[in-house]
């Protein structure tokens, strides 16, 4: 099955179903008939935002109240670090909508990010608050580099990366470089394969466009007597180096 048919009729009932339970006067009827009669003929990101359209229409009038009540349906945690993009796929019309209206409550928005993220991702609603309010979203990006919740640190590194797929070129690591250094550092010895993924990725990103900004944080690291991840990370964030 294509990710792009599992947004179909059937799972638009099955939200429907959960958003009701957790807002008794949500028109779900009037969602499932949005959605049938828009959802036809429209490739993946096209389905996301027709349900995100769904929301916006059958919800209330307040962002602060939609995303309270979306946060009462994001059901039970990652018990592993996989899943985000197969068990999480339910939810990635509900971090599509905090993508398009977040800057509307940066704090509430940052607060639903980060719980999201345990389940599905953050790394794309995370981005326009990163571009639109990048001290107050980087200063608790920081704070999450260091929480318990691999997934959360994974966040705090992947939603910085500067060539995120399918997503915009973000330069925040450039013009927040001490920051994106701080992130990044906290993360270096990280046990997590998936964490250390995320931080090679971003200074393999970073290495592309600023390759001098890129061997600052390198040489700062092996100047540390270095632990095995941090070695793994360097030699993952150095690949485009050694393929020319």
């Amino acid at each position: 099955m294509k990710i792009k048919d599992y947004y179909d009729v059937a799972y638009a009932k099955t939200l429907s179903k959960e958003i009701k339970a957790a807002f008794p006067e949500f028109n779900d009827k009037a969602f499932v008939g949005f959605i049938s009669k828009n959802i036809h003929d429209k490739e993946f990101l096209q389905r996301i935002d027709v349900f995100v359209s769904g929301l916006e229409t059958c919800l209330t009038d307040s962002y602060d109240k939609n995303i309270e009540i979306l946060g009462k349906i994001l059901g039970p945690e990652l018990e592993q670090e996989t899943g985000m993009f197969s068990g999480g796929w339910r939810l990635w019309p509900l971090g599509r909508y905090v993508e398009k209206h977040g800057l509307e409550n940066v704090k509430a928005s940052l607060g639903f990010i980060k719980e999201l993220t345990k389940r599905h991702t953050g790394e794309f609603a995370i981005r326009p608050l990163l571009a639109g309010k990048p001290k107050e979203t980087i200063k608790a990006m920081i704070k999450w580099s260091r929480d318990e919740s691999v997934h959360v640190r994974r966040l705090a590194s992947e939603g910085m990366r500067i060539s995120l797929p399918w997503s915009k070129k973000l330069l925040v690591a450039v013009e927040y470089f001490d920051e994106y250094k701080t992130i990044l550092s906290s993360l270096k010895s990280d046990p997590s394969k998936f964490v250390q993924k995320s931080v090679g990725n971003n200074l393999n990103d970073l290495y592309k466009l600023f390759p001098e900004k890129a061997r600052e944080i390198i040489d700062e690291w092996r100047a540390e007597n270095p632990s095995k991840e941090t070695q793994w990370i360097i030699r993952h964030g150095l690949r485009s180096e050694r393929k020319k």
